[in-house]
């Protein structure tokens, strides 16, 4: 047993300073590069999703014209945090979703919130697969302050521009049977497997 875990240990110091070295050398030379996927056996922490889609799922359309600029709109601001929008979801229409599509979702995501793992700002599940909108009467699940529907953007005053990701996915159930008191991670993380199509906004917020 001894000489098993100090085998182990050698081979994660190994690992460990494989990729510190090939970090230091990527950022040396100023450039990111996504990481492809490991031939045979995955390693460990590898896995096939990223940013809850499949990195072989292709993409369709989607459009806003709300968001046509590129940022958002006054009245998609939040109306509380300091904020003083009116909390109206941006509008959404998309086409072009894959064969075998049974429902879609939509989310939005900011990415540069100050909390170390971004925050959830929406989340609808079962939207039929007919739609090319959100329709009326169709709930929204919580977002990450535990309330259930669209929170707009509130970035801190002052701070650099926040990057809200709006995704529309396409699902191949139509039911996911997400716990209705999932929280967003859960909820995206239980979606995640059932992605075969997404289309996406990148919108900023700043105020």
């Amino acid at each position: 047993m001894k000489r098993t875990f100090t085998a182990l240990a050698v081979a994660a110091v190994t690992v460990a300073t494989t990729a510190a070295t090939t970090a230091a050398t990527t950022a040396a030379a100023g450039t990111q590069t996504a990481s492809a996927a490991p031939t045979g056996t995955p390693a460990f922490g590898y896995h096939k999703v990223r940013a809850g889609v499949p990195a072989h799922v292709a993409g369709f359309h989607v459009e806003s014209p709300d968001l046509a600029a590129g940022t958002f709109p006054a009245k998609a601001f939040s109306d509380g945090f300091g904020c003083t929008g009116k909390n109206v979801a941006p509008r959404l229409r998309w086409s072009g979703a894959p064969a075998g599509t049974k429902s879609f979702a939509v989310t939005m995501f900011d990415r540069d919130a100050p909390t170390g793992s971004g925050f959830w700002h929406w989340a609808v599940r079962g939207i039929p697969a007919s739609a090319t909108s959100i329709p009326k009467g169709v709930a929204a699940g919580a977002n990450d302050t535990g309330e259930r529907g669209y929170l707009g953007p509130c970035p801190p005053a002052g701070d650099r521009p926040h990057r809200y990701e709006v995704t529309v996915l396409a699902l191949d159930v139509a039911d996911a049977e997400v716990p209705r008191n999932a929280t967003p991670a859960l909820a995206s993380f239980a979606l995640s497997s059932h992605v075969i199509g997404y289309a996406r906004i990148t919108a900023t917020a700043k105020r």
